[in-house]
């Protein structure tokens, strides 16, 4: 019986494998390693709203305040500010936020006035 290290070997890198043997240098025959990549698509930032408030003569102050506070989570200072603007600028912006997060807050301001018996009106529009 002749063991293979008695033999000399045709091949000076060594012995060549065989079909179901790995090879030297990482199994591909080229000494390259493949990378499996997948490709990720960027998702899409979701639309932005502006959530505007309209000035009207028989919402009291007090009440605008109040909302802007509640809903749009204003410390008393910043909620004034904004009241004014709507008051003397006729509309007023309360917040930036996506689709559903601006449909649900203005619903909440119309129905909340609404409760109140106030004309106050609230919309949103696309940045």
């Amino acid at each position: 019986m002749t063991h293979f290290s008695d033999q000399t070997h045709p091949n000076p890198a060594g012995p060549v494998a065989g079909p179901d043997e790995e090879r030297p240098g990482g199994g591909d025959g080229g000494g390259q390693v493949g990378v499996a990549t997948r490709t990720r698509t960027t998702p899409k930032k979701p639309e932005r709203y502006k959530v505007l408030m309209l000035n009207d003569d028989y919402t009291p102050m007090e009440f605008v305040v109040l909302v802007l506070k509640r809903y749009f989570r204003m410390d008393l200072d910043q909620a004034t500010r904004v009241m004014l603007h709507v008051h003397q600028r006729g509309v007023g912006v309360c917040g930036i936020f996506p689709m559903e997060v601006a449909e649900t807050k203005v619903n909440q301001v119309m129905d909340f006035a609404k409760q109140n018996q106030h004309p106050l009106q609230c919309t949103l529009e696309k940045v």
